[in-house]
């Protein structure tokens, strides 16, 4: 049974159900799998244990059709729930957000920025993020890491330490960590500094925090060298989900 070997929770419930003649229940069953994860979808259009809602106009309207190109899955539009502090995504697909809805997260030694995925839903194949310092403020502990990353300052000035260099940053200027490249930015100037961020990510990252006097001076420094991130960051509380007291500055506010 392809489908409940993939979704004990809700598949098998699906085929269970429709069994016993109880369609419409199967089929919301089915919804919830599929809300879960998107692959789902593709499984359920050529499961044979589903076949007996194969015309059913409400199972058609929920698997939709494959992808006309290359076999890749029909892409449904994701769901976004509010969280307190923004929208994210309750379950996988494609979806469009405003930087000024969507959930921000705000720490007070590493300044504030939103992610725009979720803990449920997040991005497998690489990370991206807006993140917003005031002036001393770092972005993380200074760091290598084993993927490659990318970074667009859009507003402000800020501070690079790369390699144990300081580099000074204003806006549209960008910068290309390969893997290994250490580095940490600092918020600098009079006002807010606007950081886009991106990187690949996989299932063997390795990451390397190490305890440099230089980032240190700005408290973007673990306390000594380490693999492990959650010794790094043990001194720190956790972000909150929490817009920044300075929102009302920033320019999509």
């Amino acid at each position: 049974m392809e489908f409940e070997r993939r979704d004990p929770r809700h598949g098998a419930v699906a085929v269970w159900l429709l069994e016993r003649g109880q369609t419409e229940e199967a089929i919301g069953h089915v919804g919830q799998a599929i809300e879960l994860s998107e692959k789902f979808r593709t499984y359920a259009r050529h499961d044979s244990d589903l076949d007996a809602l194969r015309d059913d106009p409400a199972f058609q309207r929920l698997v939709g059709e494959d992808g006309e190109v290359g076999g890749l899955p029909r892409v449904n539009e994701a769901r976004l729930e509010e969280t307190g502090s923004g929208l994210a995504p309750a379950s996988e697909g494609w979806f469009v957000v405003n930087v000024r809805d969507t959930q921000w997260m705000t720490s007070d030694h590493f300044g504030s920025g939103c992610v725009f995925e979720s803990r449920e839903h997040s991005f497998p194949e690489f990370g991206i993020n807006l993140a917003v310092l005031q002036p001393g403020q770092p972005n993380c502990l200074y760091h290598a890491e084993s993927q490659q990353e990318a970074f667009l300052v859009l507003s402000g000035e800020c501070r690079l330490l790369v390699n144990g260099e300081e580099r000074a940053l204003r806006a549209w200027d960008f910068v290309h960590c390969p893997a290994g490249t250490e580095h940490v930015f600092v918020g600098a100037g009079d006002g807010p500094s606007t950081i886009l961020m991106a990187g690949a990510r996989s299932q063997n990252e390795q990451l390397f925090y190490r305890a440099l006097e230089l980032a240190a001076q700005y408290g973007g420094a673990s306390e000594n060298d380490t693999p492990d991130p959650r010794q790094a960051y043990a001194p720190f509380e956790r972000p909150q989900a929490t817009r920044p007291p300075y929102w009302q500055e920033l320019p999509w506010a």
